[in-house]
């Protein structure tokens, strides 16, 4: 794994990552997905700390984790009990975390009832298995228009030149009702959906992605609620025009879920 510092010992510009995580067993299980999340780990600098942007955090209000041991959330039902005995024993970050929360325009409260969720910790087990890095979490505010998820990633973006790797986790497409367990691929609509927000994001035409809603029926299907979409909203505030993106996980499964993941560096 690379050094985030250059030959004159500066820190460089962290990447970003949104990763579609789906379901909690790719914790534990050897499978594409979470295969090429340890690789993605291996081709980008070592974070100097973590702030994780998780679906599974959705609050009224921004909310801000600021242990320094934050506590596991086990919020998923009926897995293995092999799941539940995952620790991630990561140190938080306060300082970090109270600094991002001068960032932010809106009110930002501290929230240590809340942990390392499955958002979190399925992903971080596979990317760093060691846990050597500090952790932090940001909620998604259900009270924000995508817009202003938008801003907030502007408004954070500050956070990649301190060694800090910001990653969103969530899924573009996340209906769970629409769920088909024999399915391999995905529904035309989950398909369509997904390609929609693929093309938006290589193009760069990010307002069409925060106005999703005008792609159509679609949208409607894909993202009946948008706490497994805005993670992404979060990631694209944070990009400069030199960023480049790289596809991965790039497929929809179970008929109405896409793992479809971007890194930007």
């Amino acid at each position: 794994m690379e050094s985030n510092e250059n030959k004159f010992g500066l820190l460089e510009k962290m990447p970003v990552l949104f990763v579609g995580h789906g379901s909690p067993m790719n914790a534990i299980e050897d499978n594409m997905y979470s295969m090429n999340w340890e690789k993605v780990a291996r081709k980008i600098p070592k974070p100097k700390a973590i702030l994780s942007i998780s679906a599974h955090w959705y609050t009224n209000g921004t909310r801000m984790t600021d242990a320094k041991h934050p506590k596991m959330v086990y919020d998923m039902y009926g897995f293995p009990d092999e799941l539940y005995q995952i620790v991630y024993k990561s140190d938080g970050a306060p300082e970090l975390a109270h600094l991002t929360g001068k960032l932010i325009s809106r009110d930002v409260k501290i929230d240590n009832s809340w942990g390392y969720d499955h958002g979190t910790w399925s992903i971080l087990n596979r990317m760093y298995p060691e846990a050597d890095i500090p952790v932090y979490q940001l909620s998604i505010d259900s009270t924000a228009d995508a817009e202003v998820c938008f801003q907030i990633g502007k408004q954070i973006s500050s956070l990649r030149e301190k060694g800090v790797l910001i990653l969103a986790s969530g899924n573009v497409v996340h209906n769970l009702s629409a769920i088909n367990w024999d399915m391999d691929g995905g529904y035309d609509w989950a398909e369509e959906f997904d390609n929609y927000i693929k093309d938006k994001i290589v193009s760069r035409q990010f307002q069409d992605i925060i106005n999703y809603r005008n792609a159509g029926k679609s949208a409607s299907l894909a993202v009946p609620t948008p706490d497994h979409f805005y993670p992404l909203v979060y990631i694209l505030g944070t990009l400069t025009d030199n960023d480049k993106v790289e596809i991965f996980n790039d497929c929809c499964e179970l008929g109405s879920l896409s793992m479809t993941s971007y890194l930007f560096n």
